[in-house]
């Protein structure tokens, strides 16, 4: 052992960086914390009064208003004839309905549209099929050109995944007539495919966690919230007065989401109108929609929180800002600890000297509980069988452990202005059977070098714990055996599912 610590950096250096590191995953894993606080502090505040549609149009004296479905489109020939079925049934008056296929596709996706379009057309919808070749601003382009031309005073927006409610647009659009400053309503995911897997299952729990606390909290308490991307209603003259949709950052959702709150509108989180939709199936998709939402939100930080500091809203406001806009950059600080972590073992039980700095880092561990109780109460406030979902949350942990190294280049290439292409997460379809997405051709099959790093964490670990069973270090063991779990699983299912046929 004493062999191994001659290899390694001074013992302050190490113990300074696993110090500080776990200071800011304590100072973040906190704010779930301050979530549950503000949970019970609000749990009585209704958003808003929802009236029947038709009542408060009739006693406006008016039509019903007019409004745009934005349906972006990119290489979906699985999913795009679902979604457009299903907004042309929405319960609403066809009259007062535009639809937009807005279709950036290069495959066989384009001919399916035109075909969609056409065959609604002839029914009565109002449908266009919006085809661009240059994919300029990736999804943010598309969104913006077509809402050159939108007729909606509304403008109502989904992914090609969804399945949205008949009863969408009645139970949304209602939230505008209540206040002239209501910028963009959100509704709540629901999964389709949520059973599907221990995969589709972890995924559940964690959005979950992020729409009844992170959305539905923040949004009773005051604070600000996002657009999610797709299932919500923006008022069209929000978009514009904002700036309109821009494509320098590759979460351009989050990015208007400030904009437009930062000039004065209001938003309406909706924890009761859920829109059903796909969650990955396949590894290596969830890991390229989490790359791109964690750099995304690096790029927003980066470009809106001097903004956020500069403005006149309040200092609460401000602190709750830049937690949500930062708070992806956690993932390098747990690689960092992933890695000093069997160093500071041998350092304790061979140099020595430490005793009291190991004692006080023994606070850190609330950090896990903070997050555990975070997510524990979101399955409570939406699910009756939240006591067996909860079970999950060991996977769950040791799953955004093994995603880290992934999430640790997205927030680097941000940090270091790289610039990406939007790259979209592979649809399947609603997944009923478990080969339905091995033969589906937008499988991603490259293996990625982050796998490679992924193993070689795990087999790191292996080390790590026997070294630690050698001092008898049994307290570390739980949170080592998380860390074998999550890179080990993340690292060899990431090779599986690509080079699966």
């Amino acid at each position: 052992m004493e062999t191994l610590i001659r290899f390694l950096p001074s013992e302050n250096v190490l113990m300074g960086l696993y110090f500080f590191s776990m200071c800011v995953l304590f100072l973040f894993g906190c704010y779930g914390l301050v979530m549950i606080y503000y949970f019970h502090r609000t749990r009585n505040n209704v958003v808003s009064v929802e009236r029947p549609l038709g009542e408060l149009v009739a006693e406006n004296g008016s039509v019903y208003p007019m409004v745009t479905i934005q349906l972006p489109v990119f290489n979906e020939a699985y999913v795009v004839e679902r979604i457009v079925k299903t907004v042309c049934e929405m319960d609403y008056p066809k009259e007062r309905l535009e639809i937009q296929i807005l279709d950036d596709s290069t495959d066989d996706t384009v001919e399916v549209c035109r075909e969609l379009a056409a065959r609604f057309a002839a029914q009565g919808y109002d449908i266009k099929h919006l085809h661009r070749t240059n994919r300029e601003g990736f999804k943010a382009g598309a969104l913006k050109a077509g809402l050159a031309t939108a007729k909606g005073e509304f403008i109502a927006i989904f992914d090609a995944d969804f399945v949205p409610k008949k009863d969408f647009l009645q139970r949304t659009i209602p939230h505008f007539f209540n206040n002239e400053k209501t910028g963009m309503v959100q509704t709540r995911w629901e999964h389709l495919n949520e059973n599907y897997s221990f995969l589709t299952r972890v995924q559940a729990l964690a959005l979950d966690g992020h729409f009844v606390m992170d959305q539905q909290v923040a949004n009773k308490a005051g604070f600000f919230i996002i657009f999610n991307g797709t299932a919500g209603v923006w008022r069209k003259s929000t978009i514009i007065d904002a700036g309109n949709w821009q494509h320098d950052t590759i979460t351009e959702d989050r990015d208007l989401s400030y904009r437009a709150q930062l000039r004065g509108w209001k938003f309406v989180y909706l924890n009761d109108v859920t829109s059903p939709a796909e969650l990955p199936a396949e590894i290596n998709a969830l890991k390229s929609q989490q790359f791109r939402w964690t750099k995304g939100a690096i790029e927003v930080a980066k470009k809106l929180v001097p903004m956020v500091w500069k403005s006149d809203i309040s200092l609460s406001e401000k602190v709750h800002c830049s937690f949500h806009l930062t708070n992806n950059i956690v993932y390098p600080f747990i690689t960092l600890v992933a890695m000093l972590n069997v160093p500071l073992v041998l350092i304790k039980n061979t140099i020595g000297g430490f005793d009291t700095i190991f004692t006080i880092m023994g606070i850190f561990t609330l950090a896990s509980v903070s997050t555990f109780a975070f997510y524990t109460y979101a399955q409570w406030n939406i699910h009756e069988d939240w006591r067996k979902r909860i079970l999950l949350f060991p996977v769950f942990m040791a799953g955004s452990t093994g995603l880290a190294l992934n999430n640790t280049r997205a927030v680097f290439e941000a940090l270091f202005n790289k610039k990406t292409e939007f790259v979209r997460t592979p649809k399947y379809g609603t997944v009923t059977a478990k080969e339905e997405w091995r033969t589906n051709k937008y499988k991603q099959k490259k293996i990625s070098k982050t796998i490679f790093f992924e193993l070689g964490f795990a087999l790191y670990y292996l080390v790590g714990i026997a070294v630690s069973i050698y001092f008898l270090e049994i307290s570390i063991l739980p949170f080592q055996m998380m860390f074998l779990m999550g890179f080990a699983t993340i690292g060899l299912l990431s090779a599986r599912h690509a080079l699966t046929k």
